[in-house]
């Protein structure tokens, strides 16, 4: 595929995924206070926890699918950032973009069958049986629910792998500018190091729908240049830029260069002349 054709594909596809990137930024934001709404556990005990959630039923299965959607538009924009970036860089392997892929239907698979799930074993602890440790127990210990829980931790680790890849390739080719980029590369550590914390989900969120505003075309200091020539435009390094600046200071501290002035000459001639007009001259003797 020629640069043409590349800007010309990812000219049309480029407001449709700006708009997905976004709702995927406000559904993960809703998602997370679908969650924090509704009666909440005042202590860690599962027994407690158990017959909260049995209160919080129809929130817990709302906020479950909300997220799914949202992380489904988060793999949306990471493939297609991936698919921009090997148009420019052909030598990138597919294995980040089936990453993002796999990870997202992981994770929003395994959010919504666990929220589900979670609802039934909350329902018939609260219906059935003492409401004891033992039986709270026994209900969360089944494999189908261990299973769920490690398929929603490994979705989120595998898209976590593929924002840290892809953030970084779109930003050495110049498809995203280096904060966008870094940005993306901390909401992946963020989500990791701090798994379900607001400040994890707020930097993935700024991430989104600062990828949205740019896609969009209506980045204040413009596109960056790789989506106007279709071909890699790395950033400056900053070796490179502290160069580039000197070079502009060492030219604005020499200035123009003057022409050299000679010295002017001594009138060599004029002072000759003056010099015999001005001695007396000697008289010669005559012979006799």
């Amino acid at each position: 595929m020629t640069a043409i054709e590349t800007i010309s594909r990812e000219g049309r596809l480029r407001p449709r995924v700006a708009v997905v990137s976004a709702l995927a930024g406000l559904l993960l934001f809703a998602s997370a206070a679908i969650q924090a709404a509704g009666p909440q556990p005042k202590v860690n005990e599962v027994t407690v926890q158990l017959l909260v959630t049995n209160k919080r039923a129809t929130l817990e299965v709302i906020g479950a699918l909300v997220s799914a959607i949202g992380v489904i538009g988060v793999a949306v924009t990471l493939v297609f950032l991936f698919g921009a970036a090997r148009a420019r860089r052909p030598e990138l392997t597919p294995a980040a973009r089936i990453t993002a892929i796999v990870g997202a239907v992981l994770a929003a698979v395994g959010g919504i069958a666990y929220g589900i799930v979670i609802t039934i074993k909350a329902h018939d602890f609260a219906t059935q049986g003492a409401q004891t440790y033992p039986q709270a127990n026994h209900l969360l210990s089944t494999p189908g629910v261990a299973v769920l829980q490690y398929a929603g931790l490994l979705g989120s680790l595998l898209l976590a792998i593929a924002f840290v890849l892809i953030s970084l390739n779109a930003m050495r080719v110049g498809l995203l500018t280096k904060f966008i980029g870094y940005l993306g590369i901390a909401a992946a550590a963020a989500s990791l190091l701090l798994i379900g914390s607001a400040p994890a989900l707020l930097i993935e969120v700024f991430w989104l729908l600062a990828v949205a505003y740019l896609l969009s075309g209506r980045w204040p200091n413009g596109d960056p240049p790789a989506w106007r020539t279709g071909k890699a435009e790395p950033w400056p390094s900053g070796a490179e830029l502290r160069e580039q600046r000197q070079r502009q200071a060492g030219g604005r501290a020499r200035g123009p260069a003057k022409p050299a002035t000679e010295p002017a000459r001594e009138p060599v001639a004029a002072a000759t002349s003056a010099t015999r007009a001005t001695t007396p001259k000697r008289k010669r003797k005559r012979r006799k």
